[in-house]
């Protein structure tokens, strides 16, 4: 399997980036290299991806940015959780702290001198506004929990050598919107039955990252009833379900809340058509409340949504109206693909912020990393789901301990791989999982989200090597410039730092 099936695909990226004396970014060149194996599949839509955010979340007034994806004897590469980020968030995020300390600041002032926020630009040319989110927010709440105060000092990180272990803290930003076609839908379709139990079909699949509860959540809301009274009906057959894109790029809460969100106030207005004809009212007189149909000036006069279903049978038999389903659509409105010349547009549906802090301790002998916090702070909007959006922390903040500390394909230079198996590809287990993980929800609402909410589905292991890299350098006085950084390549360096 190991040498048969795609991998994340392989990165090396090449920065040289402008700063004046104060710490204000000029200007940045980047290059990135991505290994697509011996086939292309979607190697290119994760290179392409890198051009609109391979710079990070900053204010970067000229960037150049070059992203090739290659053909190599290898095993072929695909789509995997984070889309590249996580590897251009490790060349981004690692060199400023690196610029940080060739300039003596702080890199938690540095980052704040230069992140984006409202009226500021991207790299692609798109204005950034109160409703965008706010990674300052975000690296504001976890350089607070994890008390930061600045790199260590020389005679600091001397003392806790004497003890064989130090201890290191870093912070990272990072930021991703979801990689997808410009004229990406999706689709939602609504029916009540007699019993006024609604069923929400959609075409999106819960692969466990809790589609079905947060749709569910969503259709309750705007029909204003109970949520044991709503399920969503799954069936992963393209010829029932309503149409969605993919089951990807963190966008289902973003576009299926909205779509879920219009196909209930469609059964909604439906349903208010038929009683203003029971009531001989006009509809404007109608609202809707824990599942009836009722008169704004005479709440008396109500009908439940299961008398209101399938239309609507007088005393004698006469029927109006007819089956009520609901329909909602929901399209990404306004993107538009990057200029071929320019590198400029309007590619993202939503940006999603977030930052990390890590407090981690190295043992000077083994190099074994031991992490004993790791604050992660997402701006996600509005949470739909709070308990949901903590679990998919806490597990992608796992994830990304892995990438950063064992995972990797080794070969040859043949292109043979050498660690064809998990006794050699080592992935986290439950020692790794570090004494506390702090998730913290950010919220200021998108405007156009459903309910104010943003994805942040991929976001949580994005940028955690790198989090990881800049607390080594606290701890150790080494930049790490190659991942894994994994007890050989961490005391491998030690080693050659006190040789020289």
């Amino acid at each position: 399997e190991f040498n048969q099936l795609p991998t994340r695909a392989a990165m090396r990226g090449r920065i040289k980036t402008g700063v004046t004396k104060d710490g204000k970014i000029t200007a940045m060149k980047v290059y990135y290299d991505w290994d697509s194996g011996a086939y292309a599949d979607y190697g290119v839509n994760v290179g392409k991806t890198a051009i609109y955010s391979g710079a990070g979340a900053y204010e970067i007034p000229n960037v150049e940015i070059h992203s090739r994806t290659l053909y190599t004897n290898k095993v072929f590469s695909t789509a995997y959780r984070g889309f590249g980020h996580l590897e251009t968030h490790w060349v981004i995020e690692r060199q400023m702290d690196m610029v940080a300390q060739k300039l003596g600041i702080d890199p938690y002032d540095f980052r704040m001198i230069n992140i984006l926020g409202p009226g500021k630009t991207t790299v692609s040319g798109e204005v950034i506004t109160e409703s965008t989110g706010s990674p300052s927010d975000c690296l504001k709440a976890v350089a607070r929990e994890i008390n930061w105060t600045g790199y260590q000092s020389e005679e600091e990180r001397e003392i806790q050598r004497k003890t064989g272990k130090v201890r290191g803290k870093g912070l990272a930003l990072l930021h991703k919107a979801p990689a997808m076609p410009a004229f990406t839908s999706t689709a939602s379709i609504i029916q009540i039955d007699g019993d006024g139990k609604v069923k929400v079909m959609i075409g999106a699949i819960d692969i466990g990252q809790g589609a079905n509860t947060a749709m569910r959540q969503i259709a309750a809301e705007v029909l204003d009833i109970p949520l044991e009274n709503v399920e969503v009906v799954w069936e992963s057959d393209t010829q029932k379900n309503p149409y969605d894109w993919q089951t990807v790029a963190s966008k289902l809460t973003f576009m299926g809340g909205n779509a879920v969100i219009k196909a209930a106030e469609d059964m909604i207005k439906q349903m208010k058509e038929v009683a203003a004809q029971v009531f001989r009212c006009d509809v404007s007189k109608l609202s809707h409340g824990d599942g009836y149909i009722y008169h704004v000036h005479h709440p008396h006069k109500k009908l439940s949504y299961g008398n209101l279903a399938r239309g609507y049978s007088y005393e004698n038999g006469n029927a109006i109206g007819g089956v009520i389903i609901g329909r909602g659509t929901y399209i990404a409105d306004g993107l538009t693909n990057l200029d071929k010349e320019t590198g400029e547009g309007l590619p993202a549906l939503v940006w999603t912020y977030g930052a990390h802090g890590v407090d981690l301790e190295v043992d000077l002998e083994t190099g074994d990393v031991h992490i004993l916090k790791i604050a992660s702070a997402f701006d996600l909007g509005q949470a739909i789901n709070k308990k949901m959006i903590e679990g998919q922390i806490m597990g992608g903040v796992l994830q990304g301990i892995g990438s950063a500390l064992s995972e990797g394909l080794k070969f040859n230079a043949e292109g043979k791989l050498l660690n064809p198996t998990f006794t050699d590809y080592k992935i986290p287990s439950a020692k790794d999982i570090p004494d506390e993980i702090v998730p913290i929800l950010i919220e200021n609402p998108q405007a156009d989200g459903p309910f104010g909410a943003r994805g942040v589905g991929e976001h949580p292991m994005i940028s955690v090597p790198s989090v990881i890299g800049n607390a080594l350098y606290d701890a150790l006085g080494i930049n790490f410039y190659k991942l894994p950084l994994n007890p050989e390549n961490i005391a491998l360096a030690i080693a050659a730092d006190h040789a020289s």
